[in-house]
């Protein structure tokens, strides 16, 4: 399985990473062991992630959210709104 996945820093609760990976749990620790140059010095919990069975598809994904305006406020209007 493939994941497209949206991290919360836990110091800034505003602020978010999004990104795809083949194993979630490892990605997720290596965002906050500081190996990942974007996400060092804060420390992250996973917000929300999607599954999919190919790279290309979650790859896919990954691009529109972080290329398409719409369709990342769109996801991120939904998360927030379940926080509520």
């Amino acid at each position: 399985m493939y994941y497209v996945y949206v991290l919360q820093s836990a110091t800034i609760p505003e602020r978010f990473y999004l990104g795809c990976t083949s194993d979630l749990k490892q990605r997720v620790r290596s965002h906050n062991q500081g190996e990942n140059r974007t996400t060092r010095g804060h420390q992250w919990t996973l917000f929300y992630y999607e599954a999919y069975t190919t790279l290309a598809a979650a790859r896919r994904r990954e691009f529109r959210l972080k290329h398409n305006g719409k369709a990342r406020a769109s996801l991120m209007r939904r998360l927030k709104e379940s926080l509520e």
